[in-house]
């Protein structure tokens, strides 16, 4: 090999030893945590000189092999690998036995070399979590024997790994002399490139506000390709909340791709993309008797591998295509090919969430990892979604009614955790004493509590229903009904939030009716969960049309002490937007039903003194359907559209389909929905936007304790709950109206507290604003 190539144990047999079907089948298994909690266990039990975590590597042909195994008796000279694993071993695939053979194996002749030993006891110990038994399978082997399955297992990845160290030394080559891949800059952009390749070159994470517009994703990923071969970055992860963005990074990758000219392209590119996106039989299960892109997955991987990586360029077409010419499933092949790739595409839960598979791979094989994240300013809410949970009484009472009897005394416990509850909480209410009362409140809406405390009695319930379930289904396979596996899942989930329960969460209880109750564990501060994931990354740029403030981000993501924030200056002129304010207008809740005609002649007297295309952002559908309903008696003439509740995508579609170049008409919409951002209609497809609202979150009391928490945390509680958000609501809807630097629109808003100074501070710096009343 002319360079030489690290691998660990792991993946060696991983990538050597792997054969037969893929097989998802539920199988209950230990947890992370109970895992290490058994080889503590086991190790304990051992005598006094037992090494535990034994660090070995050797060498073979300049590949380097490393790892750490599990225990080694020095007394009984036997070299232990550990498995834990809950119900009967006898269920265990036999490709998966044959896995853990060939890590021992790998570890046995590495001590074997090491401490010179002829010849060695293997030994796999398998503990059942439930019950702590062990059961060893032991073999005895010669050194002799070790070193030709270790050579043999290296000369298997011997060819890969001068592959990949090849494709290596060849793109870092490329990326050394990577050019812009256009003749010039757009304004702002050099300056945007020029800050992430400094912030990607001192491994501190940036915070930077670029407006739309200026070519944000190039400008991004082209600096820190240019600093990938510098400062010996393995992965790039390209970050997206939605999958216009994952379009958008693959066409600049693409561009960038083009500009290398007609040789080989030095970048593996792969879309990930979602399981139910990606299944080419949803009505299958996911293992070989059913699914027959499982049957034989392993066997037809390595070549289905080959050919991926050969064709370098793998979108959702091209991976799909090279799946099934091999047979393969492909979203699994995409999981394998994230180990391979140098850039992947994803969603934002590759990086941040508590099983993402980009964190996990970047930890298993010590990468640096360079991370971007685009239109960062969501990161928070989905940050809040990926670390929350619930309980649903609901589903808790369809599994009672036919679960298998060993499971009725746990569940029934649960149910009736479930009825101490409501006596704890909304019984005590003097309203509803009458247990069999609808638990409704004005209106019909579900009655909603927060929990001064986690109800840990429930808690502990729930944590036993998952012990229980987990346990029969590992003697009882068949017993797996979709409806068990949900509730399962669901109080895995809850239990586990429910350990690191603390000042960044809050629990709630809202009930529906009898029967019909969620239990909530809210995440309100994500910072606590997502600090880690940026200290694990080399770098991390977050960029975004809005991420003003810039502490209201460092506070609530956890962002590293020496974040840098930045903002590129825009390309846009004030000329080119018409900033107004409507001072004399109030669309406060209390207020609404006499804003209605003063918004309604505002958008009548701009559209008859411009007509053309425009987008109108209320606060609610039912605050839109008014507004709309006048808007129509009053103005007959002027054709209007609206967004619906639930709207599916083929008629969003439409909706944006009318806003065609010349046309005219008024689109109604929810600020913070579907149309208020991402997306793009340039030029006179959209001359203008009327907002009638701040974009505030609802005063109730989940935000009022949201509030305090955050005012107790950071001191910052109404602008961090309020007032930032929907500011950030407002900027983006804005944004839909100029989109590059030939566009010309105006944008009303229609409020008086747009025109007070701590509002108009989180306006962009380059707007010209100017307010008036009627």
């Amino acid at each position: 090999m002319s360079a030489t190539y690290r691998v660990a144990v792991r993946a060696l047999c991983d990538f050597t030893a792997r054969e037969g079907d893929l097989d998802h089948r539920f199988t209950p298994a230990p947890s992370a945590q109970e895992g290490m909690q058994g080889h503590t266990l086991v190790a304990s039990r051992r005598g006094a000189d037992y090494i535990a975590e034994l660090p070995l590597s050797g060498t073979f042909e300049g590949l380097t092999v490393t790892g750490r195994a599990d225990g080694f008796d020095p007394a009984a000279n036997r070299l232990e690998e550990v498995k834990t694993h809950r119900g009967s071993l006898e269920r265990m695939a036999d490709n998966q036995r044959a896995l853990h053979w060939a890590q021992v194996k790998v570890y046995g002749a590495l001590l074997c070399k090491e401490l010179g030993l002829e010849h060695i006891t293997l030994t796999l110990v398998y503990l059942e979590i439930a019950s702590g038994k062990e059961t060893l399978l032991n073999q005895e082997a010669s050194a002799t024997e070790l070193q030709a399955f270790f050579t043999a297992q290296c000369q298997r990845f011997l060819a890969w790994a001068e592959q990949e160290a090849d494709h290596r030394q060849y793109r870092d080559s490329c990326l050394q002399t990577l050019g812009f891949p256009h003749g010039t800059f757009r304004p702002g952009q050099r300056e945007l490139a020029e800050d992430v390749y400094k912030a990607t070159s001192t491994g501190r994470c940036l915070l930077v506000q670029a407006p739309t517009g200026i070519g944000k994703t190039v400008a991004t990923l082209f600096p820190m390709l240019s600093a990938m071969p510098r400062q010996q970055l393995d992965r790039i992860a390209f970050l997206t909340m939605k999958t216009p963005g994952r379009r958008l990074a693959l066409d600049a990758l693409a561009t960038l791709g083009a500009s290398q000219g007609e040789e080989a392209q030095p970048l593996r590119v792969l879309e990930l993309v979602a399981r139910n996106k990606a299944c080419e039989y949803p009505d299958r299960a996911c293992h070989g008797e059913s699914c027959p892109l499982a049957a034989g997955f392993y066997d037809r991987l390595p070549a289905a591998r080959q050919a991926a990586v050969a064709q370098a360029w793998l979108d959702r077409d091209a991976l799909r295509e090279v799946a099934l010419a091999h047979d393969v499933c492909p979203y699994y092949l995409g999981q394998e090919l994230a180990r391979w790739t140098d850039v992947v595409v994803g969603d934002v839960n590759h990086w941040f969430d508590s099983h993402a598979l980009l964190h996990g791979l970047a930890q298993a094989n010590d990468w640096r990892t360079g991370v971007l994240v685009d239109e960062a300013h969501n990161l928070v809410e989905r940050a809040r979604g990926m670390y929350s949970a619930e309980l649903d009484q609901q589903r808790l009472n369809r599994v009672r009614r036919a679960a298998p009897l060993a499971l009725v005394r746990p569940l029934n416990r649960l149910a009736r955790q479930w009825q101490a509850l409501f006596q704890d909480t909304i019984c005590k209410d003097t309203s509803l004493k009458d247990a069999g009362r609808e638990a409704v409140g004005e209106a019909g809406k579900p009655d909603y509590r927060l929990l001064t405390t986690l109800p840990d009695k429930l808690v502990a319930a729930a944590q036993q229903v998952g012990a229980s379930v987990t346990d029969h289904l590992g003697e009882h396979p068949e017993d797996a009904s979709l409806e068990l596996q949900e509730l399962l899942f669901e109080a895995l989930a809850f239990c586990r939030l429910a350990e690191r329960f603390g000042e960044h969460s809050l629990c709630d209880l809202t009930r529906y009716g009898r029967g019909r109750a969620v239990l909530g564990l809210r995440n309100l501060i994500p910072a606590d969960f997502l600090a880690p994931r940026f200290n694990a990354a080399h770098s991390v740029v977050l960029f975004s049309a809005t991420l003003t403030p810039g502490h209201y981000y460092r506070d609530l993501l956890g962002l590293p002490e020496k974040t840098v924030w930045r903002e590129v200056a825009s390309p846009f002129a004030a000329r080119q937007l018409e900033v107004r304010i409507r001072r004399d207008i109030s669309t406060r809740f209390r207020d609404r039903d006499a804003s209605i005609e003063p918004i309604v002649a505002t958008m009548a007297q701009q559209y008859q003194r411009r007509p053309g295309h425009y987008l109108a952002f209320f606060s609610s559908f039912a605050y839109l359907t008014a507004a709309l309903a006048r808007f129509r008696e009053a103005h007959p003439e002027i054709p209007v559209f609206s967004q619906t509740r639930g709207m599916p995508e083929v008629e969003r579609e439409a909706f944006l389909a009318r806003f065609t170049p010349g046309g005219k008409g008024i689109g109604f919409a929810v600020l913070g929905g579907a149309f208020a951002e991402g997306i793009d209609l340039p030029g006179d497809r959209l001359i203008g936007a009327f907002i009638a609202t701040l974009g505030l979150p609802p005063f109730n009391d989940f935000n009022e304790a949201l509030k305090a928490r955050l005012g107790a945390r950071f001191g910052q509680g109404d602008d961090y709950t309020y007032r930032i958000p929907g500011m950030i609501k407002v900027v983006q809807a804005a944004g839909r109206v100029i989109r590059s630097p030939e566009d010309e629109g105006v944008v009303v808003l229609m409020d008086d507290r747009f025109a007070q100074a701590n509002v108009r501070a989180l306006l962009p710096s380059w707007w010209a604003v100017e307010t008036f009343s009627q």
